[in-house]
């Protein structure tokens, strides 16, 4: 379709609508950023190009004609259509712009996965990525679920019934307040001795949670919590309170320990506490294109990280 000669632009009739609804042309060359001379400018082109004149123009402000008031109502449908359709071009872009959804454990989110997509935007910056944050365990139901296209998790296993792959070694220290008689004793801490302390647990299906209580459970069922919370956070702060002690991810300790808000106990050379980072995916679609990607570059970000260490 071929539009008439005297067709307007939008921007110009925009311009006029908003001189009707703004009262003034100096409010709508306001709204549009630009002066009140190139309104009138604008306007006064537009005029010619009908062949009506659309304001009076006075020594108190310029006001719409009886044509003017017209040409406004006809204009308003035609800028709504317009807007649809700009509307609906950006939405075709975003359904088709690339995306990935990932869902992680609370330790990768906040510290790991923030370097990983990193490097991950570097070789696809036109990506979305879509993180949402859980425990393992709700980490696993929802890549089980395809609720996400690729998940991060921690502790001693793989979940049952997904594909993995091991991304590094996570170390786990027990925490106390520096007021707390551990922060000062001499002697190595053994698990049997940890095994009969209430320490501050995270929730059940924490990746840290299984980890420890798998390591404390070979020297007898471990003592109940002194707590449960939900968060690292609240951990933290409750340990650094006094509470009890705390078994937590290194990562997420290590400026306490280096401000002395909370102190690291030693432990004895037959206890080992550490848990593994994984990437896991529903076995019937395994990461391809950028999964894939942010598989391997986390893999190579996190060996990296170990050869410095």
């Amino acid at each position: 379709m071929t539009l008439p000669s005297g067709t307007p632009d939008l921007e110009v009739l925009d311009l006029l609508v908003s001189v009707a609804e703004l009262g003034s042309l100096g409010a709508a060359a306001r709204r549009h950023g630009i002066s009140q001379p190139a309104a009138s400018m604008r306007i006064t082109a537009l005029e010619r190009r009908l062949s009506l004149r659309l304001l009076d123009r006075g020594r108190t402000g310029s006001m719409l004609t009886d044509a003017g008031h017209a040409v406004v109502e006809l204009a308003r449908p035609v800028l709504a259509a317009a807007r649809s359709l700009n509307d609906g071009i950006t939405a075709l872009h975003r359904a088709g712009r690339p995306g990935l959804r990932v869902v992680a454990s609370t330790t990768i989110a906040d510290h790991r996965i923030p370097h990983w997509l990193t490097a991950l935007r570097r070789i696809h910056p036109e990506l979305a990525v879509v993180l949402d944050v859980a425990n393992s365990r709700q980490v696993a139901t929802a890549v089980d679920g395809r609720a996400a296209d690729l998940g991060f998790v921690e502790g001693p296993h793989a979940p049952p019934g997904l594909g993995s792959r091991v991304l590094a070694a996570d170390e786990l220290v027990v925490i106390v307040a520096p007021t707390h008689p551990w922060a000062s004793r001499r002697r190595a801490l053994t698990s049997r001795e940890l095994a009969e302390t209430p320490l501050l647990w995270r929730e059940r299906g924490s990746g840290t949670r299984d980890t420890v209580w798998e390591t404390l459970e070979m020297h007898g069922t471990p003592a109940p919590p002194a707590a449960e919370l939900g968060s690292a956070a609240a951990i933290l702060t409750t340990a650094r309170n006094g509470v009890a002690p705390a078994v937590v991810s290194r990562l997420i300790v290590a400026h306490e320990l280096r401000a002395g808000t909370l102190s690291e106990v030693r432990l004895a050379d037959s206890m080992v506490l550490t848990r593994k980072f994984r990437a896991i995916w529903h076995r019937r679609t395994p990461p391809n294109g950028a999964a894939a990607d942010l598989v391997e570059l986390a893999a190579r970000i996190e060996a990296a990280r170990t050869h410095r260490r």
